[in-house]
């Protein structure tokens, strides 16, 4: 199967993209007990998700406040201070990409768990403009699917004309990997842009 890779299928947080909730809340809740009570019961990354899956953000907030009322402040700030969340592009991914986009032997697309509010509030950063390099982007938000789904992985497949015994998707989600390899889509469960790319060269995809 090496050989015949066509298609490499990024996902975006975590492979390409730093996004950590702890850069706005570590000084927005101080007290580490606290903030740990915050980020398992009121905004969990289950709740986050479901922006990611299309609900509305702020449908979400006012249903979390109306929860947690204690904790109004903080929830707004949640998306509020959304961009202030965004870390920098991890480089070594973006390299490795670059040499894939400049190669005539691949198409490369993105698939991605992210609300469709905030999607192109990233893709207007100057530091993110990879996000314009792709042939195709699939944003979970937009299609209210969210891996690890299958139907969101048959979805880009079929959207693209991706034979899935000729691709590879890269996320930095084991779970998201998991599921990709169920569908019959080979994956790689992504940690370093040094281990990505040894991974990549094990394929004999040349970058």
């Amino acid at each position: 199967m090496s050989n015949q890779i066509n298609t490499i299928i990024f996902d975006l947080g975590g492979v390409l993209i730093d996004w950590n909730p702890l850069y706005v809340f570590t000084d927005l809740i101080p007290d580490e007990e606290r903030r740990a009570y915050f980020f398992e019961n009121v905004c969990t990354s289950h709740w986050n998700e479901q922006q990611d899956g299309g609900t509305p953000i702020a449908q979400a907030t006012a249903e979390r406040i109306a929860l947690f009322p204690e904790w109004e402040n903080e929830i707004k700030a949640y998306y509020g201070r959304w961009v202030e969340m965004l870390g920098d592009a991890n480089q070594g991914t973006v390299e490795i990409l670059k040499k894939l986009m400049d190669s005539p032997d691949y198409r490369v697309y993105a698939l991605t768990n992210w609300s469709a509010e905030t999607f192109p509030i990233a893709k207007s950063i100057e530091r993110f403009q990879f996000l314009h390099w792709f042939e195709g982007v699939l944003v979970s938000g937009e299609e209210h699917l969210i891996k690890p789904q299958p139907e969101i992985y048959e979805l880009i497949l079929s959207r693209y004309d991706i034979d899935r015994t000729k691709a590879i998707f890269i996320d930095d989600n084991l779970r998201n990997v998991i599921a990709s390899k169920n569908i019959g889509l080979e994956a790689i469960h992504f940690q370093t842009s040094e281990q990505l790319a040894a991974e990549l060269g094990q394929l004999s995809i040349i970058i």
